[in-house]
């Protein structure tokens, strides 16, 4: 099955940030992504392991 691949604005609607704020993490490289063209894309599986690091480090 093919890679989900996400923009920048569905990125931003799954985690609920303006786009904004979804763009400066990427631009930081806290949230994974790579440039197409000059425009963010995602991988869903690279989102959810984001989310899920994230979690675990919360927990520490």
């Amino acid at each position: 099955m093919a890679e989900q691949i996400l923009t920048i604005k569905e990125v931003a609607d799954f985690l609920k940030l303006t786009e904004k704020t979804a763009y400066r993490l990427a631009a930081e490289g806290k949230l994974p992504g790579f440039k197409v063209g000059g425009s963010w894309r995602f991988k869903q599986s690279d989102i959810d392991s984001w989310i899920e690091g994230s979690k675990a480090c919360q927990k520490k």
